[in-house]
């Protein structure tokens, strides 16, 4: 090429303009992605290249399932682990409520039991009392005394019982005697001796009483006669 030649294309060029290569992946105008301006050269043994993004594309569709199931394995087993932990708690949750009944139940029965003892053991104190008050024996600080020990009594839940014109029933009473009066229909406490104590509904000490039976229509004569002594067994203690 002669220098004419070169001052010739030189020329053209600067005409021309500098040449403008647009590389943006995204058209300004459109906002589009451009379509690659270069296709990839073959790959060897005629099969097709692919590009970075296709590349990316497919190995994503070929990762894409076996994750999938590696996560639903994984939640499947979240799941197992949550329901078997949460089964644990409320085992011991339930395993806590019974040892609590348990030990409830336990202490009030202990408690009870005291009470009980400290009660029964009170009882001759009461009937001292009792038999002082009848024969007008307590006055002054005493008498304070005797109803404080009452009350305190009576707070602990100890009841008394026994009065005059009760129907006899052996399991709260024990009869000391016995006769046949006129005017009954059953067996009747016609005198108190000693009064009964119970606890709620347990017999600490049944009450000692005089029964009366009704006289016999052939024994006539023998009714209104003297108390006898009662063959009768003591009363069952423990209450109905």
């Amino acid at each position: 090429m002669t220098r004419s030649e070169d001052d010739r294309d030189e020329q053209e060029a600067e005409q021309r303009g500098p040449t403008i290569r647009d590389k943006r992946r995204i058209d300004p105008q459109t906002y589009q992605v451009r379509e690659p301006q270069t296709t990839a050269a073959p790959a060897p043994g005629g099969g097709t290249s692919l590009s970075p993004d296709e590349h990316l594309t497919s190995g994503d569709s070929a990762s894409g399932p076996s994750d999938a199931a590696q996560e639903g394995s994984e939640v499947t087993e979240l799941k197992a682990a949550l329901a078997e932990r949460t089964g644990d708690l409320q085992r011991l949750q339930a395993e806590y409520v019974n040892y609590k009944r348990r030990v409830d139940r336990d202490r009030d029965l202990s408690r009870n039991v005291a009470i009980e003892g400290v009660l029964r053991d009170l009882l001759p104190v009461l009937d001292d009392l009792r038999s002082a008050r009848e024969h007008d024996e307590l006055g002054g600080a005493f008498k304070a005394v005797a109803d404080e020990v009452e009350r305190v009594a009576g707070k602990y839940g100890l009841q008394t019982y026994g009065t005059q014109g009760d129907a006899f029933d052996p399991h709260v009473h024990e009869a000391l005697l016995h006769a046949h009066v006129e005017g009954i229909d059953g067996p009747t406490c016609v005198e108190i001796l000693q009064p009964g104590y119970r606890i709620r509904d347990k017999v600490l000490r049944p009450a000692r009483v005089a029964v009366a039976e009704p006289a016999e229509p052939n024994n006539r004569s023998a009714a209104g006669s003297e108390f006898e002594a009662a063959s009768d067994e003591p009363a069952d203690q423990t209450g109905p």
